[in-house]
Parts: C-alpha cells; structure tokens; sequence
C-alpha cells in the first residue's frame, strides 16, 4: 500500500506499508510526474517503515520507470527514507555512491521530522 503525504510542492512524500503492488507504483510514478511538471527538481521523502514487499509486477514497473529516467537522476538530488529495517539501511549505503546525481540518505523513524526537512532542501528551480 502506498499513501501519498503532505509536503511541500517541490517534494514527493510517501508512506508505504504491508506489499507494494503495481496499482501503487502507478499512483506513485504519476504524483511524482505531476510535481516534475511543476519543478525542475524535486526531493523525495519515503516513510519505509511499515514495508515488508513489493509484487513481481510493481518491482518491474520501479526498474522500468527508474532506468526510464536515467538522464533526468539530477532532478531528485535528495532522496530520504525512513526505515527501521537495518537491510534496507545497508542498501542505501551501498548504492548511494553509484548515483553522484542523487544524496541518498537513511534516518531512523524517530528522525523522520529531520528526514522530510534535509528532502525539502532542495532547490525545486
């Protein structure tokens, strides 16, 4: 399940909790095009921590869509996610330093106010 949260125009909010199934990803990737008509850049703010999976169909629909913007990675120069899963926090480390383009970051759920502010710093033009 995916629920789209309040923030600043020029940031893509989420939570996602329980199975993320291809409906969400849809409903994800078209809140974030709409803020991208709106603004050269955007932040980006995803609440993990009620995630457990993702269905065959939404973990194709992320790489279609991820690598589908491969030339426009600059437009999300900050991506912060909350988790309390230490896998997931591994993950970010590992991966953060192959996209130069995108600060990836992980907070924990008690600084999940710090997380939305660093996302918000973003320049949107």
């Amino acid at each position: 399940m995916i629920e789209i949260l309040p923030a600043p125009d020029h940031v893509f909010a989420a939570r996602m909790a329980g199975t993320l199934t291809g409906e969400d990803f849809d409903r994800m990737a078209s809140e974030i095009e709409a803020k991208l008509k709106r603004h050269d850049r955007i932040g980006v703010f995803v609440d993990a921590t009620g995630f457990d999976d993702m269905t065959g169909e939404a973990a194709a629909k992320d790489l279609s869509y991820s690598f589908g913007k491969l030339r426009d990675w600059h437009r999300f120069p900050r991506e912060a996610v909350v988790t309390d899963k230490q896998w997931m926090r591994s993950l970010i480390t590992l991966v953060d330093p192959l996209i130069p383009q995108v600060e990836v970051r992980s907070f924990t759920p008690a600084e999940r106010g710090q997380a939305l502010a660093w996302a918000s710093d973003v320049q949107p033009h």
